[in-house]
């Protein structure tokens, strides 16, 4: 799997069609400004509350350090999603669940159905086509399994970007609509074969839509085509 990069699209700020396919579609998206500005257009027009919700603490320590697999997940499956409230913690397992295959065990589309139950059931923030692009065509995965090809990754880091964080402190009541966070997650990803039990590791790094409602454990909303740092 590897990170695809897309040509941006520009926004205007009066355009109700822009700024749906912005908010709800996320492929227009490939820095993560242009998410919180599209947050922020969307609910210009609600009033913050007086206690205004904040992101929790960036810090790794906030969450579980360097996650390998959802605890949810088993052996030989596709990590099922955790249930937290902490869009850090829940980005970072996320990321491994994007990260990881094995070509032994299921197959593709059993893949992208067990990654689809980590996005939001609200449909209209769910950006299913944003995962699908991270996993390998039908006829790539073939032969894959024909290899016996097994990733394996790890999250070794996780934090709000810069953006995002100072878009919600200009804004803090923006939040408050979707509830959706910028998480940008490295890690490195593991590479095995048959023949080849080592096989070889490469740094990885993704920006994750999460949305985590004050009232229901974290959901993947999508994955922005480009990383913001």
């Amino acid at each position: 799997m590897q990170n695809r990069s897309f040509t941006r699209e520009g926004v205007s700020g009066g355009a109700s069609r822009v700024r749906r396919r912005a908010l709800l579609g996320l492929v227009v998206l490939v820095a993560l400004v242009v998410l919180a500005g599209a947050l922020a257009f969307f609910t210009r027009g609600t009033r913050p509350a007086a206690n205004p919700v904040s992101p929790v603490a960036s810090s790794p320590s906030s969450a579980s350090a360097s996650p390998s697999a959802s605890p949810t997940g088993g052996a030989g499956s596709v990590p099922a999603p955790p249930s937290t409230h902490n869009p850090i913690a829940y980005a970072k397992a996320a990321a491994v669940a994007l990260w990881s295959y094995d070509t032994r065990s299921y197959s593709q589309p059993e893949l992208v159905a067990g990654l689809h139950r980590w996005l939001t059931a609200e449909g209209n923030y769910a950006d299913a086509s944003s995962v699908d692009r991270l996993v390998p065509s039908p006829l790539l995965w073939g032969r894959m399994a024909d290899s016996g090809q097994l990733a394996t990754a790890t999250a070794d880091e996780a934090h709000f970007p810069d953006t995002f964080t100072r878009a919600l402190q200009a804004d803090p009541g923006a939040i408050k609509q979707a509830y959706i966070y910028a998480v940008t997650v490295t890690g490195k990803q593991s590479i095995s074969w048959n023949g080849a039990p080592q096989g070889g590791a490469e740094d990885r790094s993704s920006t994750l839509a999460v949305q985590c409602r004050p009232d229901r454990p974290c959901s993947l909303v999508g994955v922005l085509p480009t990383v913001s740092p």
